[in-house]
């Protein structure tokens, strides 16, 4: 494993070279916010596609299991590729044949192939934000590394925030296949403009064996990288357990255009945006353990408040204090994630973003089960508990995830 303070060598560019690093920055926010966008604008399409390809929405929410699964494998190597060949020259591939896969998608002829051409548009789109992050811990000093990760994933999240608003006009208005269409446009166009800026400062690939599994196998071997992967399978199997199910429970209850439900489940990226506009002052006035606390709290009577609300106009407030609340505990994880390991920063990133989303797509496949048992309202706000039990707990143990 490579030292990452060689940031010319595993980024492509030198650390103090503080303006061309604010450009790279800025394109790999660039790239997530494509990825953004292709995570969670199959959310409003849900009950469209159970109609369409006659199953029902549980079934047809494998579409989105397909692409979190994807995204939680694929990590794991696209973190030790670019420690070896480079971040940047590893997104920009990425980001190309994610456009390939997205484009694919359109043409599906079921329930089954669709998934499993999002499958493979999640393997190459997940590079973008883990790899960031990465890049990130390279050439940003640490005191200044939670901000500028959580405007970087501001990009991220303003894709998130129009995502679903995406997946909703388009499948009341053109149809769900040309929104994927667009969609892998959009991805090749970033792979151009990633390659044609940035290209010149790709490094040569570090010399040696080239085995993720053993890096992986090592990294595990540390107590605080193990923390870290079950944190990180925690906070999204509670939250986007519940989350990914608002868009059908507000169809169920309050039946909605999708075009409305694709508005309601944005306030999600919009709280993570007001999140990164206030960073700054939420860790001066709460602190590390403060902000995870709060967060969770928040969460927890969110949820239940969206499950009890009367009408639909309540809910909007709740989904944007939701990405609010989240954030306040995904940023300072992720924060974490870049200090566990500066030997092999990439790798370890890999790992928690890889837990991120197995911690997504389990908690997807388990409230489908759930809900079909429970129905939508009581566990929503049971997910919603699991999440702010997280919070209380990670205010007595973030001493764990240190080197």
């Amino acid at each position: 494993m490579r030292e990452a303070e060689a940031a010319g060598e595993s980024s492509g560019l030198r650390p103090s070279d503080a303006s061309r690093s604010r450009e790279a920055i800025l394109l790999l926010a660039l790239a997530g916010f494509n990825a953004g966008i292709s995570l969670r604008c199959v959310e409003p399409m849900l009950p469209r596609l159970a109609v369409e390809f006659d199953s029902s929405v549980s079934a047809a929410a494998s579409v989105m299991t397909a692409f979190a699964f994807a995204y939680a494998g694929a990590v794991l190597v696209q973190g030790p590729l670019g420690d070896r060949f480079g971040k940047l020259r590893v997104v920009t591939l990425a980001m190309a044949l994610s456009g390939a896969a997205c484009i694919g998608c359109a043409f599906a002829w079921s329930l089954g192939s669709l998934a499993a051409l999002r499958f493979v548009t999640a393997i190459f789109a997940s590079a973008s934000v883990a790899l960031g992050m990465a890049y990130i811990g390279d050439v940003v000093p640490l005191e200044q590394r939670q901000p500028t990760i959580a405007h970087f994933i501001a990009g991220s999240l303003l894709g998130q925030t129009l995502g679903p608003l995406f997946g909703g006009v388009f499948t009341d208005w053109a149809g769900w296949r040309a929104s994927f269409v667009v969609l892998g446009a959009v991805f090749l166009l970033v792979s151009l403009i990633l390659f044609v800026r940035t290209a010149q400062s790709w490094p040569r690939p570090a010399p040696g064996r080239f085995s993720p599994l053993a890096i992986h196998r090592t990294l595990l071997s540390r107590p605080s990288v193990r923390w870290l992967v079950g944190t990180g399978v925690a906070e999204t199997f509670f939250f986007f357990g519940a989350y990914a199910f608002l868009g059908a429970f507000f169809k169920l209850r309050y039946d909605l255009s999708f075009t409305v439900i694709g508005l309601l489940l944005a306030g999600y990226g919009l709280g993570g945006l007001l999140y990164s506009a206030l960073v700054g002052w939420l860790i001066r006035a709460l602190g590390e353990r403060g902000l995870v606390l709060a967060g969770g709290a928040l969460g927890c009577l969110l949820f239940a408040a969206v499950a009890v609300a009367p009408h639909w106009a309540y809910t909007i407030p709740c989904t944007l204090g939701l990405g609010l609340a989240f954030y306040m505990i995904h940023n300072t994880v992720q924060l974490k994630a870049t200090e566990v390991a500066p030997d092999a920063r990439g790798a370890a990133v890999a790992l928690y973003a890889s837990a991120w989303a197995s911690g997504q797509a389990t908690g997807v496949a388990a409230m489908g089960v759930a809900v079909a048992w429970f129905d939508y309202a009581p566990m929503i706000a049971a997910f919603g508990l699991g999440f702010g039990l997280l919070g209380v707990w990670l205010r007595s143990n973030l001493q764990r995830f240190r080197p």
